[in-house]
């Protein structure tokens, strides 16, 4: 597996655990694993924060020597690293080859990125049956219309999405449909801008630019213009993040059919509700819904409508049947007929607009909010990660203290190797104050004192050795500061009574020392 955020070699973190080299053979893995275990071995401690915190290395250690010492595990493992071995790749005879393990990794890895594909084209439809028991009573058919839609929405580039879609309907003796394209590019962090076709009953074009004001608020403006009759229509949306789980909206429309709307919707995962308060040149009108899920398959709606070209009010639910489809019973009953419909709705990702005409003022910046709330989210991420690696680490300097002083104490005794001052982390980090190599103030956070185990690593003859192709932050009280980031090891130590200096060691370079090219 190679190192996604430098593009470097394999991290072999497994290596870097036990501080063996990544051609070590069995009896040296045994060897490095049998030390290691007499520092970790939870029973040497008291503490129950102490015992805890060797438990978790010792598992770390075990895991290490079990992958290692097991002859096609360690075959995967230093081709793909740890992503083959939990890939799903058959271990043992059947795969007692490089040809053979590579052959079926690649298989495996073609399907995922199918799967990956599959999940930027999102193909979504439904089918609604209209029943009418009025005209049924009256001696007619039951069924009083159909409709039918669907959409592919498809992630054509990091900015760029594009989505298709075509609606029918037949009431009666009478038929309508349009197909529509919607092009939306993100122009920045908190811009992006759509543009439309529709061709059909309403024949247009037209394009809307959304912004982010805030965190919490966005507006957006729109120009739409008809191709049948030349009229244009103008649409202005400001929406308000007004709690975590509900927002607010105003909408203003003006042209042939001018209008003012006042939103309100929450969502969270038990209910969901909305309403609107809408007033048009000539009409006005009210709407609100409420649906209950009673688990993650299935739900309950009610909901109604008042104004002057509308009274009604629905009640029904709806179930989900399989991964894809859903199946809902909705219940209507409005002045002049009384009806009920099924909808199956072919991909639950749909978002089904009753008229077309409103796909033009409705539109959401959705994928824009979504896409800056995945990065704050990864940075938020990152940060607790970091944060969480440093805090292994000190606890793992804790358990290598003790050794670590009494290498120390011995190396001074023979005039040996001291490390007197070791930082790893980001190199933009570094900068010489004083003859002395010191961490920027600004990006301290990225860079962590890594003194204690290296001396810990220090032999009894006084050498110290960091493999060749072994990223460092594996190394045990060692963690990356700052992914994403190239990063080095800066070493001050002394050897007998000379002082001696290593500057920008990279990260997967070997480090031997004592070194005459040392001397300062």
């Amino acid at each position: 597996m190679k190192d996604e955020e430098t593009g470097g070699p394999p991290q072999r973190e497994l290596y870097a655990l036990l501080h063996i080299s990544p051609e070590a053979s069995d009896e040296e893995i045994r060897k490095a694993y049998r030390q290691w275990a007499q520092i970790y071995h939870p029973d040497k401690y008291q503490s129950p924060q102490m015992k805890d915190t060797a438990t978790e290395n010792f598992q770390r250690i075990c895991e290490a020597y079990e992958i290692l010492t097991d002859e096609h595990k360690r075959q995967i493992y230093d081709i793909y690293g740890m992503e083959g071995l939990n890939s799903g790749l058959e271990l043992g005879p059947k795969l007692n080859k490089a040809d053979e393990i590579k052959e079926e990794f690649e298989r495996l890895r073609r399907r995922k990125e199918q799967e990956e594909v599959s999940a930027h084209v999102r193909p979504s439809g439904s089918i609604v049956a209209e029943l009418s028991f009025p005209q049924f009573l009256d001696g007619g058919g039951i069924m009083s219309g159909m409709a039918m839609s669907s959409e592919v929405q498809s992630q054509i580039s990091k900015r760029d999405a594009i989505a298709i879609g075509g609606f029918l309907k037949v009431a009666g003796n009478a038929g309508q449909g349009s197909a529509t394209a919607v092009l939306r590019h993100q122009v920045s962090s908190v811009s992006s801008m759509e543009f439309m076709a529709s061709a059909g009953l309403r024949a247009l074009v037209g394009v809307q630019m959304t912004r982010h004001l805030s965190l919490h608020s966005s507006a957006t403006s729109g120009i739409a213009i008809s191709l049948r009759d030349g009229s244009v229509n103008l649409s202005n949306a400001w929406t308000r993040q007004l709690s975590q789980t509900s927002s607010g909206n105003i909408q203003l429309a003006l042209g042939v059919e001018s209008s003012i709307a006042v939103g309100w919707q929450k969502k969270d995962e038990k209910l969901s509700a909305a309403g609107e308060l809408k007033f048009g040149t000539s009409f006005f009108g009210a709407s609100a819904h409420y649906t209950r899920f009673f688990s993650s398959k299935s739900h309950g709606r009610i909901a109604g409508k008042i104004g002057s070209t509308a009274l009604e009010f629905e009640v029904g639910g709806g179930r989900k049947i399989s991964e894809f489809s859903s199946v809902r019973m909705l219940y209507t009953i409005g002045i002049q007929v009384i009806f009920s419909y099924f909808c199956k709705q072919e991909l639950t990702s749909f978002y089904f607009c009753k008229h077309e005409h409103d796909l033009m003022f409705v539109f959401k910046p959705y994928f824009l909010k979504r896409e800056r709330q995945k990065a704050l989210e990864k940075m938020e991420k990152s940060s607790a990660q970091v944060r969480e690696a440093r805090a292994a680490a000190e606890k793992a300097q804790q358990l290598l203290q003790n050794v670590a002083t009494r290498k120390r104490n011995k190396q001074l005794e023979t005039g040996g190797l001291i490390i007197t001052k070791a930082v790893y982390g980001n190199r933009k980090a570094f900068k010489r104050r004083n003859g002395s190599i010191e961490a920027d103030d600004e990006v301290a956070s990225q860079v962590l004192d890594v003194t204690l185990p290296l001396n810990f690593l220090v032999t009894d003859s006084g050498q110290l050795k960091l493999h060749q192709g072994v990223k460092k932050s594996g190394i045990m009280g060692f963690c990356d500061p700052c992914p994403g980031e190239p990063k080095q090891l800066h070493v001050e130590y002394t050897y007998g009574a000379e002082r001696y200096e290593v500057v920008s060691v990279d990260d997967y370079d070997e480090l031997l020392i004592p070194q005459e090219v040392h001397r300062i």
